[in-house]
C-alpha cells in the first residue's frame, strides 16, 4: 500500500511540474508576440529597449553575456519567429569571368571558418556545396575561398550570434586589386552596380588578408555604397546571419556596365563616373568648350611614367600640344598617391595623355566630353588597349582617341635591332605567355613620338572639345 501510494504522489508532482512549465512557456510566448516585439533573448531586447530610449552615449552594439548574441539599433534585428522563410540558393561558376552565389532565406556567415550556410526552414534530402573565391575574376590567384553550402536541415546549424535586417555583400580582395586599373575594374565598379539597388542599405563584409589599407584608400567611395563600416571577415569569430547574402562580384565585361544585367535598377558607365564625382567631390561635370569660351585653354595632363614605358621626347610633345591650342601640364601619377587628392586634380583637367598603362584608370575623373588620348606601344597591343580603356572611355561619354606608334618610334629597335622577333614576329613574344610580352613590350619599351604624325592626333582631340 506504501508503494502505491508514494507512486501516485511521484506522478502527481512530475505532472504538476510539466504544468507549471508549460504555463511558463504559454505566458512567455504570448509576450514576446502579441507586443510586436522581434525577439533576440528578453535580456537582450531589453538592453536595447533601454540604450534606444536612453539616446545619446548609448553603445551601437549590446553583448548578452550568456548567449553572446550582438544587436546593433540601426543595422541588426532578430527575424520574427512567425516570419516566413523562404530558401533561394543560386550558384554559378560557369561563366566567363566571374564565380558568384546569390543566397536568400536563412543564411549564416562564419568568418574564421570561411563558412557561408544556408539552412532550410525544414529537412530535406538535398545537400549542396559550392568552393567560391568572392573575387570578381575567376583567374586571380592568392584569394581565399569560402565554402558556402545548402544544408540538409536545421539540425546542427551554428546559432547565430549576430543577426541583420540588411542584405549583405561578401567580397575579396587580394588578386589584381592593389593596381588602380583592377580596383576599378574587378571591386569598385561591381560593387557599385551590385549595391545600387539597396540604396547604401546594405552590409558589406571584405575578405582582406593581404591589403589592409585598400579600405582606407578607397573609403570615400565605400562609404557612398553603404551607410555601414566594412566587416572584416578575416578570423571573424560571429556567426553573423542575414535573410539575403551576394557571394563575390559579377564582373559584365572587363571595364564596363551591361544595363540589362544590372540587379534592380538600369545603371551605365556615366551613372558610375557620376557617383564617382559625387563620392569625391568633385567639381567639374562638362569639359571645356574653347568654342565658347575662347579666352580658356583646355587643360591636358601629360602622364609620364617612371621608370620604364617612357615619353622620350617629353618637351617636344609638351610643346606640339600647346601649339594645339592646349594648357600642359607633366605629372607621374603615384601609385601610392591618395585617391581623394588625385581625383580632383585629374577632375581640374579636360584631356589626358598617356602610354597603356594602370594611369589611363584616371579617365573615370575626367569630366563628361573630356578625352583620353592612349599611346599604345610596340607589340599588337590594341585590343588589350582598345577593352581595357578605350571602350570603357567612350561608354562613360568621353571621346577616345588611339595612338598606335610604329617601329621607328619604339625604343626596342635600337635595344634589340630590327631583326629580333619582337620586332618582326610580335605574335611568337604573345605565344610564350604574359610574363614574356610584360617583360619586352611593357616594361622594356620606351616612345619617342613623331611629333608630325602624332600632331593629327592632337589636332583631333582639340576639334572634338570645341564641336561637343
Amino acid at each position: 500500500m506504501k508503494s502505491w501510494v508514494q507512486s501516485h504522489l511521484n506522478v502527481g508532482l512530475i505532472v504538476g511540474v510539466l504544468f507549471v512549465v508549460l504555463t511558463y512557456l504559454l505566458v512567455w510566448q504570448q509576450a514576446a508576440t502579441t507586443g510586436g516585439t522581434r525577439v533576440v533573448t528578453t535580456v537582450a531586447q531589453w538592453l536595447v529597449d533601454k540604450q534606444l530610449s536612453e539616446g545619446e552615449g548609448s553603445s551601437e552594439k549590446v553583448v548578452t553575456n550568456g548567449a553572446q548574441q550582438i544587436v546593433d539599433k540601426q543595422l541588426i534585428q532578430a527575424p520574427s519567429e512567425t516570419e516566413a522563410v523562404t530558401t533561394k540558393v543560386m550558384c554559378s561558376t560557369e561563366e566567363r569571368l566571374s564565380d558568384y552565389c546569390e543566397l536568400d532565406g536563412d543564411v549564416r556567415i562564419r568568418g574564421r571558418a570561411w563558412s557561408v550556410d544556408v539552412v532550410p526552414p525544414s529537412w530535406s534530402s538535398e545537400r549542396r556545396a559550392w568552393k567560391i573565391r568572392p573575387y570578381s575574376r575567376r583567374s586571380a590567384t592568392h584569394v581565399d575561398t569560402l565554402n558556402v553550402t545548402q544544408l540538409q536541415g536545421p539540425g546542427g546549424a551554428p546559432a547565430c550570434t549576430v543577426t541583420y535586417s540588411k542584405p549583405a555583400i561578401i567580397f575579396a580582395l587580394g588578386g589584381y586589386s592593389g593596381n588602380v586599373f583592377h580596383d576599378h575594374a574587378d571591386v569598385l565598379l561591381p560593387l557599385f552596380y551590385l549595391s545600387r539597388q539597396y540604396g547604401r542599405e546594405v552590409q558589406l563584409l571584405v575578405i582582406n588578408r593581404v591589403q589592409p589599407w585598400w579600405l582606407g584608400k578607397y573609403r570615400l567611395a565605400l562609404r557612398a555604397m553603404s551607410r555601414y563600416d566594412v566587416v572584416n571577415l578575416d578570423g571573424d569569430t560571429h556567426v553573423r546571419c542575414f535573410r539575403r547574402v551576394t557571394v563575390g562580384l559579377r564582373l559584365h565585361k572587363d571595364f564596363g556596365i551591361v544595363p540589362e544585367r544590372v540587379p534592380g535598377v538600369r545603371l551605365a558607365m556615366p551613372d558610375f563616373t557620376r557617383f564617382l564625382r559625387e563620392a569625391y567631390g568633385l567639381p567639374r561635370g562638362a569639359a571645356a568648350n574653347p568654342a565658347r569660351e575662347p579666352r580658356r585653354r583646355p587643360r591636358l595632363m601629360l602622364i609620364q611614367r617612371q621608370p620604364h614605358r617612357r615619353f622620350l621626347n617629353e618637351r617636344e610633345i609638351v610643346r606640339a600640344a600647346e601649339e594645339a591650342g592646349f594648357e600642359v601640364a607633366v605629372t607621374e601619377l603615384r601609385i601610392d598617391a591618395a585617391v581623394d587628392e588625385q581625383a580632383p586634380l585629374v577632375n581640374s583637367f579636360d584631356a589626358i595623355l598617356g602610354l597603356h598603362g594602370a594611369g589611363m584608370t584616371n579617365e573615370v575623373f575626367l569630366p563628361p566630353g573630356g578625352v583620353l588620348i592612349q599611346v599604345v606601344p610596340l607589340g599588337k597591343l590594341d585590343l588589350m588597349a582598345r577593352v581595357e580603356y578605350g571602350e570603357p572611355a567612350t561608354e562613360m561619354g568621353l571621346k577616345y582617341l588611339c595612338y598606335n606608334i610604329t617601329v621607328q618610334e619604339s625604343s626596342l629597335l635600337e635595344t634589340l635591332g630590327p631583326d629580333d622577333p619582337a620586332i618582326t614576329d610580335p605574335d611568337s613574344v604573345h605565344r610564350r605567355g604574359w610574363a614574356a610580352l610584360y617583360d619586352i613590350y611593357l616594361t622594356k619599351q620606351d616612345v619617342r613620338l613623331d611629333i608630325a604624325r602624332f600632331s593629327l592626333t592632337l589636332a583631333e582631340a582639340m576639334d572634338h572639345l570645341r564641336r561637343q
